[in-house]
């Protein structure tokens, strides 16, 4: 979250329960076989047991991704939902310096609640997004974290939006973090078959009981093999994360038009990679895209 927040919004810009759930049907009568509740965050909404059990009732992969801060109050709902996988970010194990990327004091509380996650036998994986300078020297001490957990440690490359200060010189690509790996063990992981679709490239350390993965959507994209569409929070599609161009499905279905026409164009219209933008690298770069926080999804 930026220091200084975001505009709040009307709660009439945003989809209502029953329109989340009349547009997600749309989409799951096209043959989607996987959904994730992600964010912003979406344990904080108050209706969250209602969403998690409307989709538990649909024929399809569930899984969230979360802060972990409300983990706590919800386990039975999770459970029951039959929830595949929860991905917690955690973009630190130092308290003082997640706090302060945070601009939260939640340390103890989220990492209480990944210890109880793995006692409760969720498929757990800590998403850790790598910043130069800031917290590319805890590579090591998160695959530590593989040793004695049945984790999956996810290192995510910095992408650029809207106000998060990206630069080139800020990121930690797909090589550096093996070159590091390697260094430090004295020998090459483990490495694994990218899965059909994936986003991560995983890897495990000999005799370690959980693995880490590398999401390098910038230096080492996947772009050829992504199957995902992310419908926002107020009803818009967006067929590429980095993409600024979103398709609306609310305003359509308030008006009672047919919706699946306009879902058919935007994947359509998806570019071959990284939502047609320039080269991350190129000195013309640029992406006008919204802020993280405000995605929702």
């Amino acid at each position: 979250m930026p220091e200084e927040g975001v505009p709040l919004r009307d709660k009439e810009e945003f989809m209502s329960q029953e329109e989340l759930f009349a547009i997600a049907d749309s989409f799951i009568n096209l043959g989607i076989k996987k959904v994730r509740l992600t964010g912003g965050e979406p344990l904080i909404k108050k209706n969250f047991a209602e969403i998690i059990s409307f989709f538990a009732s649909k024929d399809i992969d569930l899984a969230i991704t979360t802060n972990g801060i409300l983990l706590d109050q919800y386990w039975d709902q999770l459970k029951s939902a039959n929830l595949s996988s929860l991905n917690i970010s955690l973009d630190s194990l130092v308290e003082e310096k997640f706090n302060r990327i945070s601009r939260r004091n939640y340390f103890e509380r989220i990492y209480k609640n990944i210890l109880e996650a793995i006692d409760r036998k969720f498929n757990v994986k800590i998403n850790v997004v790598l910043i130069k300078g800031e917290n590319d020297d805890e590579i090591i001490d998160f695959i530590e974290l593989t040793k004695d957990l049945p984790i999956t440690v996810r290192f995510i490359e910095f992408m650029p939006f809207d106000g998060n200060q990206w630069d080139w010189s800020r990121k930690v690509s797909f090589k550096e973090i093996l070159n590091r790996v390697k260094a430090h063990y004295q020998t090459d992981p483990i490495s694994y078959e990218m899965e059909k679709n994936g986003t991560a490239r995983n890897f495990k350390i000999q005799g370690y009981l959980g693995e880490f993965g590398i999401i390098s959507s910038i230096t080492n994209p996947f772009c050829d093999s992504c199957n995902r569409i992310r419908l926002t929070a107020d009803g818009k599609i967006k067929n590429c994360l980095f993409s600024a161009e979103e398709t609306d499905l609310l305003s359509a279905f308030r008006r009672g038009e047919d919706i699946i026409p306009l879902i058919h164009q935007s994947i359509g219209q998806k570019h071959k990679s990284h939502a047609g933008l320039k080269p991350f690298d190129s000195e013309d770069f640029s992406s006008e895209n919204r802020m993280m926080t405000t995605i929702g999804g």
